[in-house]
């Protein structure tokens, strides 16, 4: 009598043409308000099916990239896979009168919609979220503080951690978010026009690095004042500003929710997607989490991948639906269907090369041995040598770098293309393994140790992991880009002390795997990161954005050890 009594009244407030609108065999409504507790107003779009007036499941998608058209399809499709289709713009945009701040009021708000949610009749009590990028983020977000109890599942896709993966990278500051400011803020919508204006980003980045500004006058720089920026760099450390953001450590342990996280090989921001589940591995281990990764970037990701990649075809194998699967997850979570075939274990990874899933319990237990390699500094052909034991006798190689020269810059690692005829290489240094005697499987993230000595207190590195095919082309398989003095803490500074030995470890990696065929080698690039793509650290120990060329001083000299090492996952 009572779910009667929901669909009747449901039915009456559907068929009110001052409430919704009818849209085909679809009803929607726009133009919502929600109120939340805190006195702020969000808006949201819901349709559903016309011929549906029982109470059913939602589907959620809380958006930044507001855009009604986009909004009108997405709660369409939900509607078509038997939900409730909302979605919810964040705090600022579209209809909300207040102020737009990305990534500081997730936490809060996201509860808050669900809890609206819940509250109304077509809502049978069950939600499930899902989305990529910062609507990953804002799933995480959103189970921070505490879950809500008509929360069930999320399936967050490409899920971004502000201050751990963007805008900066381990610590790094990266120039290709700079715009995103402008594109997000500039009105309630988007800004295509400034976004998709590549003249003026390209010529930003060139002006500001042929000048030497400082990296916090680099708005000066553009003639338009970015506070979101601004902001932003007033936190270089991964600090309470970040953490308060997202689940942090013990936040974590009360996550009990099952999570889908769908994510690529070549997601620039990989590292912060897979720390959500390490982390929540680490400190709930009844953990219910899945992972679908494959050789996927950014986009292609929350699409299922594109048939080329940056140049290279991917296995057809590795194309999927990610859409499908989002609403299979959700069938076999909230209706109790069949769990999605693709999902064997919990991590379900595409072997690039072999066009094939493999699947393994956890990111933990992945069925690998740990390959180390050391840097020596004997020559092998045209490159140094990776070899499998620590050189008896001590070497080093020296790398001179002069922050002041803007004529000759250290090559930026973004994997793009994937595969390239050659490798460019105007400063750093390369280590190559002797060819591959049998095929070999790469699966999981690198990592290493580096000992270095330097004149200066700092330095921004990056060590990049190549195939060099039979064939002498070179296949970018994962690439780590990080500040040293960073680099053991991500949220505490730790100057070097020039002309001593010192470790620089390097753990917040990417996830990659492929097969590596007889003849291949292994190529390993170290370098001193250098370029008009990321912020210049001179080195002298003050803050980086603080830092100018007339801070460059006299040359970096930095000492490579052959005690360096890689750690490299092969599968057994």
């Amino acid at each position: 009598m009572k779910v009667l009594l929901i669909g009747l009244l449901t039915a009456l407030l559907f068929s009110n043409p001052a409430a919704a609108q009818a849209m085909g065999g679809y009803v929607m409504q726009d133009s919502f308000l929600i109120k939340t507790s805190q006195g702020h107003t969000l808006s949201a779009v819901v349709v559903r099916r016309r011929d549906v007036t029982a109470p059913q499941p939602v589907a959620l998608l809380f958006f930044l990239y507001s855009n009604l058209a986009r909004s009108r399809a997405e709660a369409k499709a939900a509607a078509d896979h038997g939900y409730v289709g909302v979605v919810a713009d964040v705090r600022g945009k579209r209809l909300s009168p207040d102020t737009l701040a990305p990534y500081e009021h997730e936490q809060e708000d996201v509860y808050e919609v669900i809890d609206w949610i819940s509250r109304q009749l077509w809502c049978n009590g069950q939600v499930g979220m899902y989305g990529g990028s910062y609507s990953g983020f804002a799933q995480w977000a959103a189970l921070k503080h505490r879950v809500h109890p008509a929360l069930k599942t999320i399936v967050p896709y490409v899920a971004g951690i502000p201050g751990m993966g963007l805008p900066m990278e381990n610590n790094v500051f990266i120039n290709a978010n700079y715009e995103w400011a402008f594109y997000v803020g500039n009105n309630k919508y988007l800004d295509a026009a400034a976004n998709n204006d590549r003249a003026r980003w390209r010529g930003l980045q060139a002006r500001w690095y042929a000048a030497g500004t400082a990296y916090r006058r680099i708005d000066s720089v553009d003639g338009t004042p970015n506070p979101l920026l601004q902001r932003w760099l007033q936190h270089p450390a991964y600090d309470a500003y970040w953490q308060r953001m997202v689940p942090y450590q013990q936040e974590f342990a009360h996550i009990s929710i099952p999570v889908l996280a769908i994510d690529g090989y070549y997601n620039d921001g990989q590292a912060s997607g897979l720390h959500y589940l390490r982390e929540h591995a680490r400190y709930n281990p009844r953990a219910n989490d899945y992972l679908v990764i494959g050789p996927y970037d950014h986009f292609g990701a929350q699409q299922g991948g594109t048939a080329v990649l940056r140049g290279y075809r991917i296995d057809s194998i590795a194309l999927l639906n990610t859409r499908e699967l989002t609403f299979a997850w959700f069938d076999y979570v909230l209706k109790g269907g069949k769990k999605p075939a693709l999902l064997i274990d919990r991590v379900n990874y595409e072997v690039m090369g072999a066009n094939t899933w493999k699947h393994a319990p956890s990111l933990a237990r992945l069925p690998h041995r740990d390959l180390t390699l050391y840097l020596d500094t004997t020559r092998l052909g045209a490159y140094h040598t990776l070899r499998p034991t620590r050189p008896r006798r001590p070497g080093w190689l020296t790398q001179t770098v002069d922050f002041a020269d803007r004529q000759q810059d250290n090559n930026y690692n973004f994997p793009d293309p994937i595969i390239a005829d050659t490798l460019v290489l105007p400063n750093g240094f390369a280590f190559a393994s002797a060819p591959l005697r049998k095929p070999m499987v790469i699966t999981g993230a690198f990592s290493g140790h580096l000992v270095a000595r330097l004149n200066k207190q700092d330095v921004d590195f990056s060590v990049t992991l190549y195939e060099i095919m039979p064939d002498g082309r070179f296949f970018e398989l994962t690439y780590y880009l990080g500040r040293a003095s960073y680099a053991a803490d991500p949220t505490r500074r730790q100057l070097l002390q020039p002309g001593v030995k010192t470790t620089i470890p390097f753990t917040n990696t990417k996830f990659v795997s492929r097969r590596l065929i007889t003849g291949s080698r292994l190529l390993v690039v170290v370098n001193v990161n250098k370029n008009r793509f990321a912020q210049v650290n001179y080195g002298s120990g003050k803050e980086v954005s603080d830092e100018t060329i007339a801070d460059a001083g006299k040359p970096l000299e930095i000492s490579w050890f052959n005690e360096s090492f890689i750690t490299i996952p092969v599968a057994r």
